[in-house]
C-alpha cells in the first residue's frame, strides 16, 4: 500500500511539472514577439498639406515598439539628392545612419562616412564618424561634420581641404 502511494505521488508529480514547465515556455514565447510591422521593399513617403517632405525605401524593415529600422536605406528631400545607408532607425524625427554612409546634396558635395543621423524636422546632417566630401576635384575630410542642409553651411572638426577656385 505504501509504494502504491509513493508512485503515485512520484507520478503526480512528474506529470504537473512537465505541464507546468510546457506553460511557462509558451509565456517566454508570446512576450518575444513584440515586432508593429514588418516588410520587404517597400516606399515611405512623407507628405503635409502643401507637398512632399520626402521619402525613405529599405529592402527590409521591421516596426518595434514605435522604432523604425531599415536595411539599405535610401532616403531623400527636396534639398538631399539621396541619403544612403546599409542600416537606417527612425526614432522620433532623428534618422540614425550605420554603414557606408553616403550623402549626395543637390548640386554639391559627396559625403561618405560610417556614421550619421538626420534630423527630419531641422534638417541638419550630423556626420559622428571621419567622412570625406567630394565635390569634382575639392576634396574635404574630417573628424566630424554638422550640414545644415538648408542653409547649405557646413561647420567641421579636423578638417584637412583642398579646394580648386576659378582663375579670375
Amino acid at each position: 500500500m505504501g509504494l502504491k502511494f509513493l508512485l503515485t505521488i512520484m507520478i503526480a508529480l512528474i506529470i504537473s511539472t512537465s505541464l507546468f514547465m510546457e506553460l511557462s515556455n509558451k509565456l517566454k514565447q508570446r512576450k518575444a514577439f513584440s515586432k508593429d510591422l514588418e516588410f520587404t521593399h517597400t516606399t515611405f513617403i512623407e507628405v503635409d498639406t502643401q507637398k512632399m517632405q520626402g521619402w525613405a525605401f529599405g529592402t527590409y524593415g521591421v516596426r518595434d515598439k514605435g522604432v523604425l529600422t531599415l536595411d539599405n536605406i535610401v532616403f531623400h528631400t527636396d534639398n538631399i539628392d539621396s541619403l544612403i545607408a546599409k542600416k537606417g532607425k527612425y526614432i522620433k524625427e532623428v534618422l540614425y545612419l550605420d554603414g557606408d554612409v553616403v550623402m549626395q546634396e543637390k548640386g554639391g558635395y559627396t559625403y561618405n562616412t560610417q556614421h550619421a543621423n538626420y534630423n527630419q524636422k531641422t534638417e541638419i546632417l550630423n556626420i559622428t564618424a571621419p567622412f570625406t566630401g567630394v565635390r569634382g576635384q575639392n576634396v574635404m575630410k574630417g573628424k566630424s561634420l554638422r550640414y545644415d542642409t538648408v542653409k547649405k553651411e557646413a561647420f567641421g572638426t579636423g578638417v584637412d581641404a583642398v579646394v580648386y577656385t576659378t582663375e579670375k
